[in-house]
């Protein structure tokens, strides 16, 4: 599962022909969220704090995610996302 971005110690995956609806997969230590690109709807359990900064990186690149969502459908290579700052 490449990974697409990293900041604040939160890690951004996607996989290769993940099931619908485009998503992520964010991964801070022991936590894990799954995060619908479009509707921002969130499976899973994340401090509050690094739960607010997925929601802002989401909100700031929507469109390159469902860039690499279309990428990885087809098993291309993924490209890097810049990092929350």
């Amino acid at each position: 599962m490449p990974e697409i971005s990293r900041f604040l110690g939160i890690v951004i995956r996607m996989f290769y022909r993940d099931h619908a609806p485009p998503h992520f997969h964010a991964y801070y230590g022991d936590y894990e969220i799954i995060v619908e690109i479009e509707s921002g709807v969130i499976k899973g359990k994340f401090p509050k704090r690094a739960m607010k900064a997925v929601i802002e990186w989401l909100d700031l690149h929507r469109e390159d995610l469902m860039e690499d969502w279309k990428l990885a459908e087809s098993e291309k290579p993924l490209n890097p996302i810049e990092p929350l700052e």
